[in-house]
């Protein structure tokens, strides 16, 4: 049997095993679901094993299959290791990379940034994921990522990249009718703004639990780029990164002293890429990104 058919076949296998249906395996792969059917079935002929359990939920991988993925997965990186700029004098950088960070991050630090880095390695092709979401590096979601905290499990390489702060923001027109809070207990007066409860997702995002216990938003948004779009509209008080909302002129901090919360965020990698040239090229970017805005991101 021919090595390409085998490692197609194994390419199957993991866009199975991490999509967990054939369909979207087969979209993920730009092949049709027959063809990746009938590589899987050729996988499994060739192993002697059944991998998946077909239920109407999906593909489960079987103990044996179990078995499989963590090779599968080291083959997939080794080749990686080939096709990602790793050979050769060091001075051309080429290949894709792609950043998945919250959408405040890639919005605010990395997008108006991206050109720079375009210009340094015009090889390079950048993909910027900016969402109110975690990221799998073992599944291929991102070749890096930004974490609101450090993974306890997984072959990542994580640092600090940097702490940030938050504060409770409203637009000036709306403090103007409603009123500039001097206490706490004035904002059971004012129009809270907050996340959708089932749509966080992670719990470093519960602020209010944190900042103004006993208080909850009356107006609930999915992700933070769109909260200060309703703040800036006057629809209420809202806690946003201050790197954030320190560039709208139209925004005021209330409460300070007392409303203030320290998040943090790392920086991930997958323990087998991290040292390609493509990546630590990534990496190195999103460093001196944030160095140049650390005073904005600790205004204190």
């Amino acid at each position: 049997m021919p090595e390409k058919q085998r490692w197609d076949d194994l390419q199957a296998f993991l866009a199975i095993a991490r999509s967990g249906r054939l369909t979207e395996a087969a979209r993920l792969l730009g092949v049709e679901h027959t063809t990746l059917s009938r590589r899987l079935t050729r996988l499994e002929a060739s192993l002697g094993t059944r991998l998946f359990d077909r239920r109407p939920v999906g593909y489960l991988l079987t103990p044996e299959g179990e078995l499989v993925l963590p090779r599968a997965e080291a083959a997939e990186q080794a080749a990686l290791l080939v096709w990602s700029g790793g050979i050769g004098d060091g001075s051309e950088v080429s290949g894709t990379v792609r950043v998945g960070t919250p959408e405040a991050f890639g919005t605010f630090c990395l997008a108006g940034r991206l050109g720079q880095l375009a210009v340094r390695h015009p090889g390079l092709t950048i993909e910027l994921v900016a969402m109110p979401r975690s990221f799998s590096l073992s599944k291929r979601e991102a070749d890096v990522a930004i974490g609101l905290s450090r993974p306890s499990v997984g072959r990542l390489r994580a640092g600090r990249l940097t702490d940030y702060d938050l504060g409770l923001y409203g637009s000036t027109s709306y403090l103007e009718r409603a009123g500039v809070p001097e206490r706490l207990c004035d904002l059971t007066s004012h129009r809270l703004i907050g996340y959708i409860d089932e749509l966080v997702f992670a719990p470093e995002l519960d602020y209010f639990a944190v900042a103004l216990p006993g208080y909850g938003p009356t107006m609930k948004i999915s992700n933070v780029v769109t909260q200060m779009a309703a703040v800036e509209g006057g629809g209420g008080l809202c806690i946003l990164p201050c790197f954030m909302a320190d560039t709208r002129a139209g925004l005021a901090r209330v409460l300070a002293d007392a409303v203030t919360i320290t998040r943090s965020y790392w920086l991930l990698s997958h323990a087998d890429t991290a040292d390609t040239r493509r990546i630590r090229v990534a990496v190195e970017f999103i460093q001196a990104c944030v160095r140049e805005d650390l005073h904005r991101f600790l205004p204190r």
